[in-house]
């Protein structure tokens, strides 16, 4: 018997007891507003809520803002152990993410956050709050529309498992080391990734860049761009058996894109600005958290519908769909460089700058060189590559997995 199942035995015969995060706080408060002009070099750090989901794991030691106090018109703070909580965001399944500092200075929260004081083991509650059945309930009720909120009755309804704290220390040891190992096989697989994506970006853009019979155009001159748009998720005779391709930046993580994790209806069509996008489209992302690392680029060979987060491009005569979507791919990184917005809460693309980038046009009888030479590299590419991204989902999906079975308890029921 481990020492885990010792402790649970003797501490807890009869059950451990399911509490809402209301019942385990000793204070609970939503942060003061600090706007992207008040973020200063030096200070007293301070979060805001779009670095929650952009920057800090389940938890953190040390904050990447700074902010001068007198700025503040009513400062709210939050010290060691507490959790925060991002009560604004951008999709249903991520909303209220939370994060425990376990840092040892006294910081500010920014707006759209949620500090929870109590007394238990800080990095058990960052757990427990990341396990599957956690994130459901964050996301329980609400709707998706443009931006998707909660509040502190929210999340003081959360319901956790709250064993002694001697059996929360034990699950942190076991997790903390669990996590270690998993981090670094992760980052292995990952760095040989991303080695063949810059091996890849490198080769297209040599290719590309040294092309005959070239000029430079502008990527608004490619063709005609389009924005998307989300129907309102409250409707389901928009989404319910849904058969129409609908592109978020979820689905992006894919070059050649064939099928997406989400569906719109006929009706939804019909009855919104939904656009239906002809086969052989490019989407580029232009506003989201993993615009903070990478400009994700996609060649949708079939009809789709986008959401407001990304742009797409139908391309005019002369021009080939697929030599349009590597000569974006390989300039990315420039474009990401150079387009990027300062500052903000999400990452996001200037769209004249973007549209304004210019990158070489070759005649169509390179294009179809190129193209026919690209093609033939990318299934080199992706044959090396192919397990890499399945390997590291599976090492993800085996983490998740474990942490939850080790955070599930025969509930004790109330005499």
């Amino acid at each position: 018997m481990s020492k885990l199942e010792e402790l649970i035995t003797e501490l807890c015969p009869n059950g451990v007891p399911y509490l809402e995060l209301g019942e385990i706080a000793t204070d609970i408060y939503r942060g003061s507003g600090i706007t992207r002009n008040q973020i200063t070099e030096d200070g007293i750090p301070c979060v805001r809520y779009g670095e929650i989901y952009t920057t800090y794991d389940i938890w953190f030691d040390k904050c990447v803002s700074f902010t001068d106090e007198k700025l503040i018109a009513n400062p709210k703070y939050f010290e060691y152990g507490d959790v925060l909580f991002a009560i604004t965001g951008e999709r249903v399944d991520e909303i209220a993410k939370s994060c425990v500092y376990i840092g040892h200075h006294k910081c500010l929260a920014g707006g759209d956050i949620v500090v929870l004081k109590h007394n238990e083991n800080p990095k058990f509650i960052s757990y427990v709050l990341s396990t599957t059945a956690a994130r459901i309930q964050k996301s329980k009720g609400k709707v998706k529309s443009k931006v998707v909120h909660s509040s502190v009755p929210a999340i003081k309804e959360i319901v956790i498992p709250v064993p002694p704290i001697s059996i929360q220390n034990e699950i942190v040891r076991i997790l903390d080391t669990f996590t270690e190992l998993t981090a670094e096989l992760t980052a292995e697989l990952t760095a040989e990734l991303t080695a063949r994506k810059r091996q890849y970006e490198y080769y297209c853009k040599r290719i590309i860049s040294n092309s005959n019979n070239r000029s430079m155009v502008r990527i608004r001159d490619l063709g005609n761009w389009s924005g998307g748009i989300t129907p309102s998720m409250q409707n389901k005779e928009f989404w319910e058996n849904g058969t129409i391709p609908w592109i978020s930046s979820k689905d992006m993580k894919v070059t050649n894109l064939i099928d997406t994790q989400d569906h719109i209806t006929c009706t939804a069509l019909n009855a919104t600005s939904a656009k239906l996008l002809p086969t052989n489209t490019i989407v580029v992302v232009v506003r989201s958290g993993i615009l903070k690392h990478t400009l994700p680029v996609a060649y949708v060979p079939i009809q789709a519908t986008i959401n407001q987060d990304l742009k797409a491009l139908v391309v005019k005569n002369g021009i080939l769909p697929k030599y349009a979507y590597y000569s974006i791919l390989a300039f990315a990184d420039d474009i990401l460089r150079t387009t990027k917005k300062a500052g903000g809460t999400v990452d996001s693309l200037d769209a004249q700058a973007f549209l304004d980038f210019k990158i070489p046009l070759a005649s169509m009888e390179d294009q179809e060189r190129i193209v026919s030479l690209l093609d033939r590299f990318n299934t080199l590419c992706n044959d090396l590559t192919s397990g890499l991204p399945a390997e590291i989902e599976a090492r993800k999906k085996q983490y998740e997995f474990y942490r939850d079975k080790l955070l599930s308890f025969k509930e004790r029921k109330a005499e």
